[in-house]
């Protein structure tokens, strides 16, 4: 079924599909223990493990042991001791003077060198001796590992996340831990991993560490303990758990819009509000995708009962806006919608707040009364002045639906009538989404007066000529009506538009940009390349996809990875020069997976900070408008890895190195279920 669809398409299937197969991983996720939950005080100075497994805490009240789930006082308080011990029978020290290490009565200063550097550190911070018998260290120079007589050091440069070091442990096999004022760092010999803020810490301040034989690591600070734990898992069941979460929580209305909610208490999942947003359509659209590829890969019947339920959230957005007192016209789709039973929307988004917004930021904001009309029934207030990157959502999921979800015939009608009066609309408007005052919205603009002559949507020229494209080429396929055909081809014959689809966005280089305006030409690009069939047209769009997933490469996204490496798999560009292979190159597949296993199950946002650390490299100031402030990326090239920062939607920006997260916000899991099952569906994960 798969094959026929991507052939069907005019798709170039390559020889042999890129896959890695996924296993079991190690899921993280932490548990914290306070006064709430039995310990004598949050001051938690101390924490050991003993060979037995047993946890001992010590706090400013008295030291306490974990016993069948509850903390008990402990029979003596653990010794702190700044000395560790191998099992060879050596001996190291940390000394404000240096480190000194011991092979019989005597101690002696050491020196590390790796043969670059010679160190003489003071205020050595910690020393453990790890699992294979190797000497760590750690001070304000860095941090160091001793092994058969040979040193290697770690500062920024090498990948140390930060060195105000508070205290060193070893963990399982290979690992090491370090304690910090800002966090915690877990390092295996090849993989820093850092742990701040709510997410992972009861507070940053890091005083102690105790790593158990299974690897979860205790954590001592002036706010409480936490254990970060590993769990065995797979990524099929961690798609599971967010459905099974998504069910739960963030299903918004009858119609079931999946969208993010608000915690009554921060934490506190067992309270919240179900809220709107300004893209219910995208979002709804991009988690309905997922379950799209859901069906297509496994032929879950339950997949497809929320695709299903997506296409009519969807479809509703068309039909709520027809009729009342302010009709829009036929075909038009409602960014969200609110019950009349609940809050009045327009005491808020009303027409004096429009002309501030308009004064102050945008010369081009649309001033709405109201821009919530009321629908015909009485029962919805809907929302006026829908965006290009809603319609780019919904019909991103539109084809997903028709080509692998919809099998009877009332079903596959249903979809041809909604796209149709959709992009009818959009033809009947000279190219422009028009709302019920008459008027276009503010964004939905893609006839060529606007995009080639109009200087207030030159920056959008490439970005709104690649939507329109793909959403005439969308309605081709699903309807068969040959007019969208038509304009598809006056508009590259007459426009250009195909030449402007290669250069999408004014690019200042890796980091530039908007994240929101990437994840809209990636939903396009694959679309419009999906269904193209002529091979001149495929070469130039596939160039322009390439050209610009160069700028996105560095972000360790899955989706942007997986869409691009769908497309672009055995794709060549010629020109005067040979021929150039455009498939997706470099450790793409290996970073998405790393993506998917470490994106946190913990979607509260809590706040993170990163600006501080050792090894990241600025942005340029030229990179951004506006300049770089708090913004970077590790000296690997690379974005922070994803459970480092907070990520809400595939629209955040990876570069920001700081988010100030309240703990109030609980995102759903569509960001994980999409490019998991994309990624099943093309092949390129195999459990």
């Amino acid at each position: 079924m798969r094959l026929m669809v991507m052939l069907a398409a005019g798709m170039t299937l390559a020889a042999q599909t890129p896959s890695i197969r996924t296993g079991t991983f190690q899921a993280q996720s932490r548990v914290f223990y306070t006064t709430e939950n039995g310990l004598p005080s949050n001051d938690v100075t101390d924490v050991r493990i003993s060979a037995a497994g047993e946890v001992t805490a010590v706090t400013a009240k008295g030291a306490v042991t974990l016993s069948n789930g509850k903390w008990t006082a402990a029979k003596a308080a653990p010794a702190k001791s700044s000395i560790a011990q191998a099992k060879d029978g050596r001996k190291a020290d940390a000394r404000p003077a240096g480190l000194f290490v011991s092979k019989g009565k005597n101690w002696e200063r050491t020196f590390p060198t790796d043969g670059k550097r010679s160190w003489a550190p003071v205020d050595v911070r910690g020393v453990a001796f790890d699992a294979k018998n190797r000497l760590w260290f750690a001070s304000p120079q860095g941090a160091g590992v001793e092994e058969n007589g040979k040193w290697t050091l770690y500062t920024g440069a090498e990948g140390l996340p930060y060195d105000d070091f508070t205290c060193v442990a070893a963990g399982e096999e290979g690992v090491v831990w370090f304690g910090t004022k800002v966090g915690a760092i877990r390092f295996d010999g090849k993989v820093w991993e850092y742990r701040q803020g709510l997410r992972w810490l009861p507070a940053d301040e890091v005083r102690a560490i105790a790593v158990a034989a299974n690897g979860d690591a205790w954590i001592a600070t002036p706010a409480g303990l936490a254990v970060i734990e590993r769990k065995p898992m797979t990524l099929a069941a961690k798609a599971k758990w967010f459905e099974d979460e998504i069910d739960k929580r963030h299903r918004r209305t009858p119609y079931q819009y999946v969208h993010p909610v608000v915690l009554k208490r921060p934490g506190d999942v067992s309270e919240y509000t179900q809220v709107d947003s300004d893209n219910d359509g995208l979002w709804t659209s991009m988690y309905g995708a997922g379950e799209c590829f859901a069906f297509g890969a496994t032929g879950s019947a339950e997949s497809q009962k929320r695709a299903k339920q997506a296409f009519e959230a969807l479809r509703f957005l068309g039909t709520v806006t027809q009729g009342g007192a302010h009709p829009a016209p036929k075909g038009f789709v409602a960014r969200s919608i609110l019950p009349t039973s609940g809050r009045n929307p327009n005491d808020h988004d009303n027409a004096a707040r429009d002309r501030a917004t308009q004064a102050e930021r945008d010369h081009r904001w649309k001033i709405f009364e109201p821009r919530w009309p009321v629908s015909a029934d009485g029962k919805w207030y809907w929302k006026t002045d829908t965006s290009s990157d809603e319609l780019d959502g919904h019909y991103f999921f539109y084809a997903l639906y028709y080509d692998l979800v919809a099998k009877s015939e009332d079903d596959r009608k249903a979809v041809r009538e909604h796209v149709a009066a959709l992009t009818d609309h959009l033809l009947v408007h000279n190219f422009t989404l028009v709302d019920h005052d008459g008027e276009p919205t503010r964004w939905a603009i893609f006839n060529p007066e606007s995009l080639n002559e109009g200087k207030d949507f030159w920056q959008e020229r490439g970005m709104n000529s690649i939507s329109i494209l793909a959403y005439l080429k969308v309605a081709e396929h699903i309807t068969g009506d040959k007019k969208y055909a038509e304009a598809y081809d006056r508009l590259i014959q007459r426009h250009d538009y195909a030449a402007n689809a290669m250069i999408v966005k004014t690019h200042l280089g890796a980091g530039a940009g908007n994240q929101s305006d990437d994840e809209m030409i990636f939903m396009n690009y694959y679309n419009l390349l999906k269904y193209e069939k002529d091979p001149d047209l495929r070469e130039k769009y596939l160039m322009g996809f390439h050209c610009h997933y160069q700028n996105e490469q560095p972000e360790l996204n899955p989706l942007f990875n997986f869409m691009y490496a769908a497309m672009a798999q055995g794709g060549k560009y010629h020109d005067a020069y040979g021929e150039q292979d455009l498939s997706a190159r470099g450790p793409w597949l290996e970073e998405s997976l790393d993506s998917l296993q470490r994106l946190p199950m913990d979607r509260i946002d809590w706040g993170v900070k990163n600006s501080h650390r050792k090894d990241i490299i600025p942005l340029a100031p030229n990179v951004r408008e506006g300049g770089a402030r708090q913004t970077g990326y590790r000296n690997n090239g690379k974005v922070l890895p994803i459970d480092e920062r907070y990520v809400g939607h595939w629209n955040h920006d990876p570069w920001a190195l700081d988010y100030r997260g309240a703990g109030r916000s609980l995102g759903d899991g569509a960001i994980y279920l999409l490019p998991y099952y994309m990624g099943v569906y093309h092949g390129f994960l195999r459990e």
